[in-house]
């Protein structure tokens, strides 16, 4: 009977795990799967082990298993190199990439490639918080647009320019009205730092007046409104331009 009791404990907290990773941002999950089934392993495996239903070596590599689950950030540490491969594969881009702008408010991240002219962004606070615009259908973009419309309405600005690229043809909003409000207090009384106006025109800490210059002309073609532009992200690049050559 304890046995029992035990196993469906187990059995209830591997449930409740499962649920709160399935409410995790999609792009996470995997890596929360992998880490419960891990746990789970190990569990199962030392309750066998206990009740004399698995060989000492089975345990054992479970056991090991889950060290090197365990040990791989130090391994990464110890290991410089194979921090430098990770990096390199997860920020590899096609041949020809010519680099990224970002515009945040304090609950999105936007970022516009410079050669195609998409859109994408991530959720930085809110309700969503963690969530890939990607990865999120529509109707939880309209739920998102509606909580920055009373918590931020400057995101607004940025999620719709998202919203008309993704779904083109439809209308963004819900016709609140709040988006050129949201503007004219954006412009009125935003400010910007030296390394978000850096992070608007895709450019490094390096960057002297002619890469500033060629940047912002650049930038300035791909948000033309006959090119599917937008007046929010082309406010922002004039406002960054003008910031970093006073």
């Amino acid at each position: 009977m304890p046995r029992l009791i035990l196993l469906l404990a187990v059995l209830a907290t591997a449930y409740l795990l499962y649920r709160r990773v399935q409410a995790l941002p999609p792009h996470k999950r995997r890596a929360e799967l992998l880490r419960l089934a891990v746990i789970v392993a190990a569990v199962a495996a030392v309750l066998l082990t206990l009740a004399g239903k698995m060989h000492w070596i089975g345990a054992a590599l479970t056991g090991l298993l889950v060290a090197a689950r365990r040990a791989l950030p130090l391994l990464l540490r110890l290991f410089p190199f194979l921090t430098q491969l990770r990096q390199q594969s997860a920020t590899a881009q096609p041949a020809g990439g010519g680099g990224q702008s970002t515009v945040k408010t304090r609950t999105l991240a936007m970022h516009l490639e410079h050669d195609s002219g998409a859109l994408s962004g991530e959720v930085l606070a809110g309700p969503w918080q963690d969530w890939r615009l990607d990865d999120m259908e529509r109707a939880q973009l309209a739920e998102l647009r509606r909580w920055c419309s009373a918590e931020d309405p400057e995101a607004v600005q940025l999620l719709d320019s998202y919203l008309e690229q993704r779904f083109p043809g439809e209308a963004p909003g819900d016709g609140d009205g709040d988006s050129e409000g949201a503007q004219a207090d954006t412009q009125r009384d935003g400010t910007m730092t030296r390394s978000e106006a850096l992070a608007v025109l895709g450019l490094g800490e390096d960057a002297d007046r002619e890469d500033i210059i060629a940047a912002h002309r650049r930038l300035m073609q791909k948000l033309h409104p006959d090119r599917g532009g937008n007046d929010y992200l082309a406010a922002k690049v004039n406002e960054a331009k003008d910031f970093l050559l006073r």
